[in-house]
C-alpha cells in the first residue's frame, strides 16, 4: 500500500471518534516522533481534510504518508487551543510546522518600591518579584546604555542589598556623582524618593516633563551666578537626552506598543520588531528563516506572532505592516491571556505608518546583509568542495576536538557549521567515559562511536537532516586512522569525506597540512580564502572545547569524595570537612572517630567507612 493511503486510513480511524469541538492535535511517526502540532475550531472537521490529496500541498503530503498515530487535547474555546498550540509548536519544534525559534529572555529594568530606598537594576526571567518593571529592552546593552543615563541623571543607588546594609561610608558610585549614598545617610528618606519619583516619571513617558523642570532650574541656578549647581542640571538633561537621541526614529506613540514588519525575498522572510514603550525606542530584535512555498507571508506573521508572544510580554497594541491570518484569534487569545484587551493594527497614515515604514527599511537591510552573507558561505563551501574533491558543496561540517589537563578533566566537542554559518543550537561536548587518561586517539574514537552509533540507532544514518557530509578532524594521520577505523566498523566510512587537520612544520597558522584516504598530505597557499574558513573552523572547535574543559575543571574543583556518599548532605559534609581538615583524612578515619562528628550517628559512620574500605 502507498504511504500516503496509508496515512488517510489512520487519519480516518481517528476522525470517527473526533467531536466537533475546538482542541490541539498532534501526528506522530513509526518512530513515536511529534511531526505536526495544528489546532482547530472543529477537531473533526480539521482533521478529516488531511485524508483529501486534493487538497494538500506536497508538503503536507509528505506528512501525512509517515504519520501512523495522533493524539488529541480538547479545550474550551479555540483561542485558547491557539495558545496551547503555540507553546507545543515551541517546545517539541515538529518538522512539518513553521518554528521561529527565539526563546531567549529580554531583559527589564525592575525598581523595587517597596523598599526604603529603591534601587534600578537589570532583570530576565519571570515577573514574580514585587517591584516596576519597564521594558522589555532589546538586549543587555539597551538596558546598560538606560542604566546608567538614569544613575547620572537621578543619582539612583544601584548596590545590592548586602553591600546597602554593610556600607559604613559612600562607593565610588557616591564620588563620580552616580548615587547620593543613602547607604550612610548623606541623602534623606523624602529627597531619595523624589529622586525615585522623577526616574519612574522618566521611565514612564513623562521624559519631557524632567527635562523641562530640569532646564528650569538650571536657568534658576545660572540666573544667580550658582554655575555648579546650574552644570549639575545640564549634565543631567545631557545625560537624559543621551536616551532618546540613540533612537533612529522619533516615535509618536503613547503606552505601550510593538511594531513588527516582515518582508519576503525569494524563499526567506525576515521579521522586525521594535519594541517602543512610553513613546521610546528600547531596540528591535530579528527572526530570518526559510518558508515553504504553499506558506504565505500572512500565515508565517500570524504564526510568528502566537510564538513570539508566548512567553514575552504583550502590550496593548501591536503594529503590523501585513494583516496576519487569524487576526481575530489572535487578538483574543491575547487578551485573554494578559485580561486587558490587545489590537492588533496594520497602520494607514501618519507617525504609526512612518514606524512601520522605517521597521520594514531595517527588515530589508537585515535581509541584504543575510544574502550577501550566505552567498559568502556558499563560495567558501564550494571551494571546500573543490579541495576536498567533493561532488557537491558540503551543506553540515563537523568540527571534532578533544581537551584534557595532564589527563584529567578529558572532554571532546563536535561544532557544526553549514550554509547559515556555525549552527550553535547543534554544537555537543562528550564527556569521556572509557577513554584512558591522555589517550588522544582513545577520546577520538569515543566520540565517533557515541556520536554515529547512537545516529544509526536512532535511524537517522545517511541521507537524514543531521547527516555530516564532511567531518573534519582537528589532528594528523593518527587520529585520522583511528576515526576511518572506528567509522570502518560501524559500516559508515564510504558514506562520509573525513580530513585531518594537523598544525604543519613549527606549528605554524597558515602551514596546516590536510590529510586524506587515498592522498598524500597537502597544505594550501597561504593566502587561500579557503584555507582561511578552514583555519576558522578549527579554531571553533578549539574554543568549544576548551571552554567545555574549564568549566569541567571549575566543576571537579569543588567536588569531593565525600559528594557520592548517599544521606552525606551539605550540612554533615562541612562538619565532617571541619573536624578531619581533608576529605583524604574522613576516609582513612575510624568509625569511632566518625561518630564523634557532630550530627554523624554510628549508622552514618558505619556507612561512611564502608563507603571507603569496601
Amino acid at each position: 500500500m502507498h504511504p500516503f493511503q496509508t496515512g488517510t486510513d489512520i487519519i480516518r480511524e481517528y476522525c470517527k471518534l473526533l467531536p466537533l469541538t475546538p482542541g490541539v492535535y498532534r501526528m506522530f511517526n513509526e518512530a513515536g516522533e511529534v511531526l505536526y502540532v495544528g489546532k482547530a475550531k472543529a477537531l473533526k472537521n480539521r482533521v478529516v481534510s488531511y485524508t483529501r490529496a486534493n487538497g494538500l500541498s506536497v508538503r503536507i503530503q509528505r506528512m501525512v504518508s509517515q504519520t501512523r498515530s495522533m493524539e488529541f487535547i480538547h479545550t474550551k474555546t479555540e483561542a485558547e487551543a491557539l495558545l496551547l498550540e503555540s507553546n507545543l509548536i515551541k517546545k517539541l519544534k515538529p518538522p512539518f510546522n513553521v518554528v521561529f525559534r527565539d526563546d531567549k529572555s529580554y531583559p527589564f529594568i525592575e525598581v523595587n518600591i517597596e523598599h526604603d530606598y529603591p534601587r534600578a537594576a537589570k532583570y530576565r526571567g519571570l515577573k514574580k518579584k514585587e517591584g516596576e518593571f519597564y521594558g522589555p529592552f532589546a538586549n543587555a546593552g539597551a538596558v546598560n546604555r538606560t542604566l546608567i543615563a538614569l544613575q547620572k541623571a537621578f543619582q539612583i543607588r544601584n548596590c545590592t542589598e548586602g553591600n546597602f546594609l554593610n556600607r559604613t561610608r559612600p562607593c565610588l558610585q557616591y564620588h563620580i556623582k552616580r548615587c547620593t549614598a543613602p547607604c550612610v545617610g548623606y541623602v534623606s528618606k523624602e529627597e531619595y524618593g523624589t529622586q525615585v519619583q522623577d526616574m519612574r516619571d522618566f521611565l514612564s513617558g513623562k521624559s519631557n516633563t524632567i527635562k523641562q523642570r530640569l532646564a528650569e532650574q538650571m536657568d534658576l541656578a545660572a540666573a544667580d551666578m550658582d554655575y555648579e549647581t546650574a552644570a549639575k542640571f545640564r549634565d543631567k538633561i545631557r545625560a537624559l537626552s543621551a536616551i532618546t537621541a540613540h533612537q533612529d526614529i522619533n516615535i509618536d506613540i503613547v503606552g505601550d506598543a510593538d511594531g513588527i514588519g516582515i518582508i519576503q525575498m525569494g524563499t526567506q522572510i525576515c521579521i522586525q520588531v521594535f519594541f517602543i514603550r512610553s513613546g521610546q525606542n528600547y531596540g528591535n530584535r530579528s527572526a530570518i528563516r526559510s518558508l515553504d512555498n504553499d506558506i504565505s507571508i500572512e500565515t508565517a506573521l500570524s504564526t510568528y506572532l502566537a510564538q513570539f508572544y508566548e512567553n514575552k510580554p504583550i502590550p496593548a497594541t501591536i503594529y503590523v505592516s501585513h494583516i496576519p491570518d487569524e487576526k481575530e484569534l489572535l487578538e483574543e487569545a491575547f487578551s485573554e491571556r494578559i485580561e486587558r484587551k490587545v489590537k492588533i493594527i496594520k497602520p494607514e497614515r501618519g507617525d504609526k505608518l512612518r514606524l512601520i515604514e522605517f521597521i520594514l527599511n531595517n527588515a530589508r537591510h537585515e535581509m541584504a546583509q543575510h544574502v550577501a552573507q550566505t552567498s559568502s558561505q556558499a563560495k567558501l563551501l564550494q571551494g571546500v568542495a573543490d579541495v576536498f574533491g567533493m561532488e557537491d558543496a558540503p551543506k553540515r561540517i563537523e568540527i571534532y576536538d578533544n581537551s584534557h589537563l595532564s589527563g584529567t578533566g578529558m572532554v571532546g566537542a563536535m561544532v557544526v557549521a553549514g550554509p547559515e554559518g556555525f549552527q550553535k543550537n547543534a554544537y555537543r561536548k562528550f564527556n569521556m567515559r572509557t577513554a584512558d587518561a591522555s589517550d588522544d586517539y582513545g577520546m577520538m574514537r569515543e566520540m565517533m562511536e557515541r556520536r554515529f552509533a547512537r545516529s544509526l540507532k536512532e535511524g537517522e544514518g545517511p541521507g537524514s537532516e543531521n547527516w555530516p557530509d564532511l567531518l573534519l578532524i582537528d589532528g594528523g594521520k593518527g587520529q585520522l586512522s583511528v576515526v576511518e577505523e572506528t567509522l570502518q566498523e560501524l559500516g559508515i566510512l564510504d558514506d562520509l569525506v573525513v580530513v585531518g587537520i594537523s598544525k604543519g612544520p613549527d606549528r605554524n597558522a597558515g602551514r596546516e597540512q590536510f590529510h586524506m584516504r587515498g592522498r598524500e598530505a597537502f597544505m594550501l597557499p597561504h593566502s587561500d580564502s579557503t584555507l582561511h574558513y578552514l583555519q576558522r573552523l578549527r579554531d571553533e572547535s578549539h574554543r568549544f572545547v576548551i571552554g567545555a574543559q574549564r568549566t569541567k575543571r571549575k566543576m571537579s574543583i569543588g567536588s569531593s569524595p565525600l559528594d557520592e556518599i548517599a544521606g552525606i548532605g551539605p550540612k554533615k559534609k562541612k562538619a565532617l570537612l571541619q573536624y578531619f581538615g581533608s576529605s583524604k583524612e574522613v576516609s582513612v578515619a575510624a568509625i569511632e572517630d566518625l561518630r564523634k562528628v557532630d550530627g554523624i550517628s554510628e549508622a552514618i559512620a558505619t556507612m561512611i567507612y564502608n563507603h571507603f574500605h569496601s
